[in-house]
């Protein structure tokens, strides 16, 4: 596998982010002035929120999502994975580059760019971000009725994304693409955020020690989720490799879809047997790109075939 280098900057965020440095908690209270109750004094100096409160984790991206996107109004349902903005973001700077190596329509005409957002949650995230940072066009799909209903009312909400985002159901657990992708459709880019574990057990174990290294020694009696999330959002039978391997699989059933496909990878342990599924699967490219926002380290991993789709930039 080839491991991408990519420009970052000191703190480990793409250097095209909006988010280097810490929070302007003034500018985000103006925008969205519920953050207000959730500031508190940070150790160091300066303010923060307490990341331990999935509440304040949500007025926090909330306040990024109206301050530095655009946007008029965002919420969540409860239990919902909120998103951190900064490291979702990050994903799609770094597949921007990917895309421009081998299309070059992808920055001079990014409106001709289609995405495919695997699993795209009720906090319709990515292509929220993709639309206002590229101004890229998304088909989001999930197999959950509620998110994909949730999803629409934050697009129909916000002018700034009409007639950009689709949202479609996903009828089907164990389909990647068959049942949402239509005929003759193509894409040039896949990108998916993964169930990354195999059990609710262990997504509450991770969970305790993020909770731990957020809190430098604090503790938590029980598993709280800081950025949510529920059900098939967080793990799936087999966790991260299974699905990704399912993904790599029906991704070789039709080679031409997309330029890129490319997910989140949580574990660097995933990695070898990802490797293997994909020399069986004969794919022509791959890459790993190295990612880190604070302490989370994580990298996307991408794969083509070759068979690049001419309408999809």
């Amino acid at each position: 596998m080839h491991v991408a280098s990519r420009p970052v900057s000191p703190d480990g965020l793409h250097e095209r982010s909006r988010h280097h440095g810490r929070y302007d908690f003034a500018r985000l209270i103006a925008c969205s002035p519920p953050l207000a109750g959730f500031v508190i004094p940070h150790p160091e100096g300066g303010e923060t929120v307490d990341f331990f409160d999935p509440a304040a984790v949500t007025a926090l991206n909330r306040a990024l999502l109206l301050g530095d996107y655009g946007l008029v109004c965002w919420d969540l349902p409860e239990g919902a994975l909120c998103p951190p903005v900064p490291g979702r973001a990050d994903y799609l700077h770094h597949v921007a580059d990917l895309l421009s190596e081998t299309s070059p329509g992808a920055r001079t005409d990014p409106a001709k760019v289609r995405v495919l957002d695997i699993g795209v949650g009720a906090n319709c995230i990515y292509p929220i971000l993709g639309v206002r940072d590229y101004g890229w066009r998304f088909v989001g799909t999930d197999i959950n009725p509620d998110s994909i209903t949730w999803a629409k009312k934050i697009v129909a909400a916000n002018p700034c994304l009409k007639d950009r985002i689709e949202c479609r159901l996903q009828t089907s657990p164990e389909a990647i693409f068959d049942g949402v992708v239509r005929a003759g459709e193509t894409f040039a880019l896949s990108i998916c955020n993964p169930p990354f574990h195999a059990s609710a057990a262990e997504a509450a174990k991770a969970t305790m020690r993020k909770l731990r290294n957020l809190g430098e020694g604090r503790s938590a009696e029980l598993p709280v989720l800081n950025f949510g999330g529920q059900g098939a959002e967080l793990w799936c039978e087999g966790g991260e490799v299974a699905f990704v391997r399912r993904m790599i699989v029906q991704s070789a059933a039709r080679p031409g879809q997309c330029r890129w496909f490319t997910t989140l990878v949580s574990k660097r342990g995933s990695l070898a047997a990802l490797e293997r599924a994909l020399q069986r699967a004969e794919v022509s490219a791959v890459r790993i790109i190295p990612m880190r926002h604070g302490q989370k380290h994580s990298r996307i991993l991408a794969w083509s075939f070759g068979v690049f789709p001419k309408n999809a930039a």
